[in-house]
């Protein structure tokens, strides 16, 4: 599937983009079902919010944890005015549905399941490829959240590291919307910090490296059109910017390990493997 120089590209930057992979076609169908999971979603039975600002990844609620083996939307940031009512429309206020889409949603899990992912995957390097979780994001105009830097390995620790971010554009990713940036030099990045949930669901976020990230001059913006494949391994740090223009910026993602490697007693997610063929 990949060529050898798209390989060595990989292994010397830390990630990989595959410009416009898949069709128009493809990426309305995913576009129109998560609308159709938002559209279903009763806003009343959760107010569950998501951030990446570092208090809340050391205090996930229960609706989050749980979340593995489900279906579940979560608010924006900013969704709520003081007197807790919704800001926008509902369909403008979600910030992602997560995390088992690629299991229960049969559109989401025959996408998930096509033989070009579990191609790439293996190119790259991850033996017996295994779907950990699944996100569509939705990014909002407006309100769409500050993603800070972080490490995908940190969630989905594998010994050895093994992780791979799949990041499918399901909308054109401009500076302008919040897309993707990558640290220019991250492709060896040690992991800085573990994400850790314990037996009585307490979780912690640990730092493993005392190391800054990355400066904003080493920040590579990766702008990308609708169906563009950006993949990249799980240490190497990345972020986005706020949305504040009138454009979403919509994607979904797979976060694939290898089932050679050992998955960490202490990773949030407990949910058992999806196993893809290639």
């Amino acid at each position: 599937m990949l060529s050898k120089q798209q390989q060595r590209n990989f292994e010397q930057q830390g990630f990989l983009v595959l410009s416009e992979l898949f069709n128009d076609e493809q990426i309305a169908i995913l576009k129109s079902e998560a609308l159709g999971i938002v559209d279903a979603f009763d806003p009343e039975s959760s107010r569950s919010v998501f951030s990446t600002q570092t208090e809340s990844d050391k205090n996930r609620d229960d609706y989050f944890l749980s979340s593995d083996d489900k279906i579940r939307c979560f608010f924006e940031e900013d969704a709520f005015a003081k007197n807790g009512e919704l800001n926008q429309e509902k369909h403008l206020s979600i910030n992602k549905i997560g995390h088992a889409l690629h299991v229960l949603n049969p559109v989401f899990k025959a996408f998930s399941q096509l033989p070009v992912i579990a191609k790439i995957a293996i190119d790259l390097g991850v033996n017996s490829p295994e779907i950990r979780q699944s996100m569509y994001i939705f990014k909002q105009p407006k309100i769409g959240g500050v993603v800070r830097w972080h490490q995908d390995a940190t969630y989905f620790y594998t010994s050895p590291q093994s992780v791979l971010t799949f990041w499918f554009a399901i909308e054109d990713a401009t500076l302008e919307n919040g897309c993707l940036q990558v640290d220019k030099q991250g492709a060896k990045f040690p992991l800085k910090e573990q994400f850790k949930r314990f037996e009585d669901d307490s979780t912690q976020l640990q730092t493993l490296v005392d190391i800054d990230w990355p400066t904003q001059d080493r920040a590579l913006p990766l702008e990308v059109k609708a169906g563009s494949l950006v993949v990249f391994n799980g240490v190497l740090p990345h972020f986005s910017e706020a949305n504040r223009s009138a454009k979403s910026r919509h994607a979904f993602t797979l976060h694939i390990t290898s089932a050679d490697a050992q998955y960490s007693e202490y990773n949030w997610l407990r949910a058992a493997p999806t196993a893809i063929k290639a």
